[in-house]
């Protein structure tokens, strides 16, 4: 039997045991701690309920373990380093278990859980240069090399997500470049970058920017974004992290997680989504921020909107919200649709099916027609956004011209 102590760090100086986990060869089980269950705090309400007792995770349909802890594991890019690493340490990965991928994360786990006993990794120099793992991730992905340098298995190794993405700590008034998995030095910050892998638009970077910018626009909640420019031309796409404020650490729970539904199975649709926000956040604003938010990814093509890619957060006044919004990018989406349909639609979801699933859900028609004009009006900018990222002319007009197709739908 395999056990790891799971903790809730929501600062460097408050540590609190939630429970422990353990397997019995491919059985999962978890039990929370007596004193966690008495602060009420509901990790993950609808799949691991705060009760006392031993839960176990039977749900194998969707993953090897309960969904709060699988947020806490990295997907393709991650686990693509976690396993060449591992092998050449001479690790037979197909003996790696959900434990020792969690134990071997530790500290370094994206929100606010934590591992222990967490595997010891050895020390690297904290002052990263982008370039350096750039290249590396680029090698990687293409398979021309199996070695990984330490720094980058440790800044990349926990972020979810397919693309080769970082955790740096940035220091914004000299620029300077930490790894960022840790708590960092007073005066740094914590950001995630992205690197483009071979399946991106060459300016991939540049794309997402542009695409923050207009979602900002729109009115869509988004964190802190930039470009980071290197003296090659690669320009990368940086985005302050929101389970981060200086050290203090937010509980993140992503939305098919905390459901049990699997992001790899476009299976869900945007009811779901926007009625589960309700529940959990008994917050209108934040139930109209998911619906705008689907408004921008219908018209914008964003249609890698699967439920991994909408998340919710415990905030400092111990309540559920949805978090800002992130992965916000041109995607052409499984089969040309999106992850997730509006009211059963995915491939072109018009104006019927989202003033169907909008009044279903308590929206006045009124309230739906101002999100979808403020965001047409948002889109309609798309040229100076991506004249302000730099993008070529080539991929700005590709996009203009499936932006125009999806406003026209919209407007039919």
């Amino acid at each position: 039997m395999k056990e790891l102590n799971v903790f809730f760090i929501s600062s460097p100086k408050e540590k609190q045991l939630v429970g422990q986990l353990a397997q019995v060869e491919d059985r999962i089980f978890f039990e929370y701690a007596p004193d966690f269950i008495e602060k009420s705090l509901f990790l993950s309400p609808y799949k691991l309920p705060l009760e006392s007792g031993v839960h176990e995770h039977k749900d194998k349909n969707f993953g090897p373990i309960f969904g709060l802890f699988d947020d806490s594991l990295p997907d393709g890019w991650g686990l693509l380093l976690m396993d060449r690493f591992l092998r050449k340490q001479g690790v037979n990965v197909d003996r790696v278990s959900v434990l020792d991928r969690l134990a071997f994360l530790g500290i370094a786990a994206m929100g606010a859980l934590t591992y222990e006993p967490a595997v010891k990794h050895n020390k690297f120099d904290k002052h990263v240069k982008l370039q350096s793992l750039a290249d590396q991730s680029r090698q990687i992905m293409e398979g021309k090399t199996t070695d990984i340098l330490p720094e980058l298995m440790r800044t990349g190794g926990s972020p979810g997500g397919a693309r080769p993405k970082v955790l740096i700590g940035i220091n914004k008034k000299t620029d300077q470049i930490i790894s960022g998995e840790e708590d960092l030095p007073e005066s740094f910050e914590h950001w995630i970058v992205k690197f483009n892998s071979k399946k991106d638009l060459p300016d991939s970077g540049a794309v997402e920017y542009a695409y923050s910018l207009m979602a900002e626009k729109a009115g869509i909640l988004m964190p802190e974004t930039r470009l980071f420019k290197l003296n090659s031309g690669d320009r990368f796409f940086g985005i302050k992290r929101f389970d981060r404020k200086k050290n203090q650490r937010f509980h993140i729970h992503t939305f098919g997680n905390l459901i049990h539904s699997n992001f790899r199975i476009p299976e869900c649709d945007y009811e779901t989504f926007l009625k589960v926000t309700m529940d959990l956040t008994k917050n209108y604003q934040d139930l109209e921020q998911g619906f705008h938010q689907m408004i921008f990814n219908i018209l914008a093509n964003n249609r890698d909107d699967h439920v991994k890619n909408f998340a919710f957060m415990i905030t400092e006044k111990g309540e559920w919200a949805m978090t800002p919004a992130y992965d916000i990018t041109f995607s052409r989406g499984p089969g040309g649709e999106h992850s997730m349909s509006v009211a059963g639609e995915g491939r072109s979801p018009g104006k019927q099916a989202i003033s169907r699933l909008g009044q279903s859900i308590g929206f006045p028609q009124k309230n739906i027609n101002n999100i979808i004009d403020q965001t047409i009006a948002s889109l309609e900018q798309w040229s100076e956004f991506a004249g302000q990222a730099g993008i070529n002319e080539q991929t700005k007009e590709c996009i203009q011209k499936k932006i125009e197709r999806n406003i026209a739908v919209l407007k039919d």
